[in-house]
């Protein structure tokens, strides 16, 4: 499996744009995670990885969605981008998320790759702005790979989408990334209405047999102003999900990706682990993308180390939900969110200005914390690489107590029975 692997990446990409990866990704992303293990030593903290949503904009209103994508344009300027990069740079990242809305809606996007040709981009995209000649210019920069997003069949991606036509349009911006050589994945927000048709051996080996390269299964969050709960995985389901990722990488010549698992298939969320936070498309510095409470931004003025070093609101994230759970806080724990806002005096970083409000509607239900169902990684490369570089970076065992976590499952049971329309009772799509 591994030597098809290799010679997969040997034939099947651009070989410059390969070797930029294995450096910029691989050897000096290797390094940033080596520097914060330094730093957390010393007492002081900096994410090896950013994540940064460039723009509000889309061209879908997808189910689930917590970006204001109907609301006035708002993005981050090219200055902005260039000089938050740059102080990221400084204290030793060379990878950078970038998300929206639509991240190639921003009209300077391209130029952001440009002045910054010497880190790595991941960028999730939904494709449909990926033409031969945006292919053909990132395959020129070598420095960045498209996540793009399939979300089910032609019906389910229109309905999942909000649009007719998403899926064709999809797969032509995919295409012309892989005409053009580039490293690609492909990525899917498991909900209900898509786990039996992409969660399975025929699916990954359509994406093989297509060119991609990589692909990431994540659960979907019912968050934001319209959080469709009723597509939610139940544990079962998301226990099903893990299991098929573990299996997937032990024997299948593709790389797939689990931002939530150490190698002995213990929970963890990337945010609290203090492996990477987000900055949204005001510049508001959040915990995670879906987590929209900020008391920081970039446009402070102050250097961004001393920013992330002091922020009493993110140190606190980090270790009240540490001391709770191992799964993701707002589906668990939301409370404790509300909580958190409120005592630093956070500031809702959203158009609709409705977070607080939508926290609180938001019914307890288990994520990726499972007690007991612990899946272990079964391929070695995948154990090892955890080890070193994706785990909880003793963030648990420096905070977790087993006594306060309060079972999410039971919660939102409680809960749901003081309801009238209590989320299993919903259609599974709707809009």
């Amino acid at each position: 499996m591994y030597l098809s692997l290799a010679r997969r990446f040997l034939f099947e990409t651009d070989k410059r744009l390969l070797l930029k990866a294995a450096w910029t990704l691989g050897v000096r992303g290797l390094w940033s995670v080596h520097r914060h293990k330094r730093r957390l030593k010393k007492g002081e903290f900096f994410p090896p990885f950013l994540y940064l949503s460039v723009i509000n904009s889309c061209n879908l209103r997808c189910q689930g969605c917590w970006v204001d994508v109907g609301a006035k344009q708002h993005r981050i300027e090219v200055d902005a981008a260039n000089r938050t990069i740059a102080e990221a740079k400084a204290m030793g990242n060379s990878f950078f998320g970038i998300l929206g809305g639509e991240p190639f809606m921003h009209k300077d996007l391209l130029k952001i790759f440009e002045a910054n040709r010497d880190v790595y981009f991941q960028v999730f995209t939904n494709g449909h702005f990926i033409t031969d000649e945006v292919a053909a210019e990132l395959r020129r920069l070598g420095n960045v790979t498209p996540l793009i997003s399939v979300e089910g069949s032609e019906i389910i991606s229109d309905t999942r989408r909000g649009r007719g036509g998403v899926l064709n349009q999809t797969f032509s911006g995919l295409e012309a990334a892989l005409r053009n050589k580039l490293l690609v994945g492909v990525c899917t927000s498991v909900c209900k209405s898509n786990i039996d048709d992409l969660v399975n051996e025929k699916w990954v080996d359509r994406l093989i047999e297509m060119g991609v390269m990589y692909c990431w299964f994540h659960i979907y969050r019912p968050v934001g102003p319209e959080p469709n709960p009723q597509l939610a995985l139940s544990s079962e389901e998301q226990r099903r999900v893990r299991q098929f990722v573990v299996d997937t990488r032990a024997s299948k010549p593709i790389i797939v990706i689990d931002a939530y698992h150490d190698d002995a298939g213990n929970a963890l969320c990337p945010a609290v682990t203090g492996f990477t936070h987000h900055i949204g498309p005001w510049g508001d510095i959040e915990p995670c993308p879906v987590i929209q409470l900020a008391t920081e931004s970039i446009h402070d003025d102050r250097p961004l180390a001393e920013t992330f070093n002091e922020s009493g609101f993110l140190r606190d994230f980090r270790e009240l939900t540490a001391q709770h759970t191992r799964g993701c806080v707002i589906m668990e724990r939301p409370d404790l969110l509300v909580e958190l806002a409120e005592k630093h005096g956070a500031r809702d970083t959203t158009a609709r200005m409705e977070v607080i409000d939508e926290l609180r509607r938001v019914t307890p239900r288990r994520s990726q914390y499972q007690p007991g169902d612990e899946i272990p990684e079964k391929s070695l490369v995948y154990r090892w690489a955890k080890k070193y570089a994706f785990n909880d970076f003793g963030a648990y065992s420096r905070h977790f107590d087993a006594s306060n976590y309060r079972d999410p499952d039971a919660i939102g049971a409680d809960e749901a029975s003081a309801n009238a329309s209590p989320a299993s009772d919903l259609p599974i799509v709707t809009r």
